[in-house]
């Protein structure tokens, strides 16, 4: 029987399988723990994060469907500021349901395209 974080680490490995970041479409990975939410823009090819943004800079006490929505306007935000507008998204083993819908939401709704 898989324990839930062996579940989600085995679809992640599915699903990087397909998914990777280039210069020209980076790849938007989502990290979800119960308190907070990263995400993150990062090019493969080089291995570095181009933009960034989390639930830590976020002071204002909301459901955590809300911040994770604030989340994805700001990495909307620092990917139009670093020249990123296409996006490849890693939902990182997460289902996408819940927080993870929210942020990529809000990321599309902030102009990043995937």
């Amino acid at each position: 029987m898989l324990t839930r974080e062996q579940r989600r680490l085995k679809i992640k490995a599915r699903v990087r399988g397909k998914v990777h970041g280039t210069p020209d479409c980076p790849r938007l990975s989502v990290f979800r723990s119960n308190k907070q939410i990263y995400a993150q823009v990062i090019d493969d090819t080089t291995g570095r994060t181009l933009a960034s943004a989390s639930s830590l800079k976020i002071e204002e006490k909301l459901p955590k469907k809300e911040i994770a929505a604030k989340v994805g306007d700001l990495i909307a935000k620092n990917a139009k500021e670093a020249g990123i507008e296409k996006v490849a998204f890693d939902r990182n083993g997460f289902l996408y349901h819940g927080r993870i819908k929210e942020l990529a939401d809000a990321a599309r709704k902030g102009g990043l395209k995937f």
